[in-house]
């Protein structure tokens, strides 16, 4: 068998020569895809999870805080003590599992009692609006009529709103408007002074100006006045129906009937102190919810 030398002109010719096929380039590496969370979107994913949970965690912490101490307190009252959270809960589960029924004027569903505090609420506090905003508006307007009412308002403001259920009855003779005449006369007096408030603090050269335009009175109010009264009139209103739902408890706890106040004073007659807490919690719940409801009215109607 022969050697077979190979030097660089035949290693030319074979390169050359039209059998011999070239090898392809080697492909380039593919890039390694970046991670999502390395990545913009994924970087503001992770800042808007962490945004979340640090909101998220104080309130959670303090939820379970109570309950820790509520267990606590229950426990060491024994079989006697107060109701603990896992007891409460069974008895809501109970007690929400039909909230509309009705067997008579004094045996109606936790729902039913709601919507009647609700509407007693709504009717005190729709009075007191009606009458407070526009009189509060006056009182700011008019210096005479500002010092007029200020002995007034100074004297009934820090009357206890219970004070005021013997007079309702008296006049009106029956409970129901009772309820709403100590809903109106208590809840009114944010309304008027938050309002007065916002008036009084409108700077003067507005009303310069409108006085050299010679705009109607009409004008006045619209287009200056309540833009700037607006966010102290909110502040009024929220204080007010603050004002309105506590009160309402405790004036159904006297005049009977229906309604949450009603309802917390029967079962504290049938020593069913599960169904107190519960009602303690629907009150808190109900407030903080109709408190939400005017931010969310006030910043849609934020002029600033």
């Amino acid at each position: 068998m022969s050697a077979v030398t190979i030097n660089e002109s035949s290693l030319k010719d074979i390169m050359t020569s039209p059998d011999t096929t070239p090898l392809p380039p080697a492909a380039a590496p593919r890039p390694r895809p970046t991670p999502f969370l390395q990545t913009e979107r994924g970087l503001a994913f992770r800042e808007a999870v962490g945004r979340f949970f640090r909101a998220l965690m104080p309130p959670i912490l303090g939820i379970a805080l109570f309950v820790l101490l509520w267990q606590i307190v229950s426990a060491s009252g024994g079989d006697q003590g107060l109701p603990g959270p896992a007891k409460t809960w069974e008895s809501a589960k109970l007690l929400f599992a039909d909230p509309f029924y009705d067997n008579g004027p004094n045996d109606k569903g936790i729902g039913w009692n709601i919507l009647h505090s609700l509407y007693r609420v709504g009717a005190g506090f729709g009075l007191a609006a009606l009458v407070g905003i526009p009189l509060g508006f006056m009182i700011g307007r008019f210096q005479f009529l500002s010092g007029m009412m200020s002995p007034i308002i100074s004297l009934l403001r820090p009357v206890s709103p219970l004070a005021w259920l013997p007079i309702g009855l008296y006049v009106f003779k029956e409970t129901e408007p009772a309820s709403l005449w100590v809903i109106f006369i208590s809840s009114i007096w944010p309304i008027i002074l938050n309002t007065a408030a916002g008036v009084s603090r409108v700077p003067q050269d507005y009303l310069n100006v409108a006085r050299v335009l010679n705009l109607s009175e009409w004008k006045i109010f619209t287009r200056i006045l309540f833009p700037s009264v607006l966010p102290y009139l909110m502040t009024g209103i929220r204080l007010s129906i603050g004002v309105a739902w506590l009160v309402i408890v405790a004036a159904e706890m006297l005049t009977g009937g229906t309604g949450l106040g009603f309802w917390v004073w029967d079962e504290w007659n049938n020593l069913n102190v599960e169904h107190i807490l519960i009602a303690i919690f629907i009150v808190g719940i109900v407030g903080l919810l109709l408190e939400q409801v005017l931010v969310l009215i006030a910043n849609r109607f934020n002029y600033e």
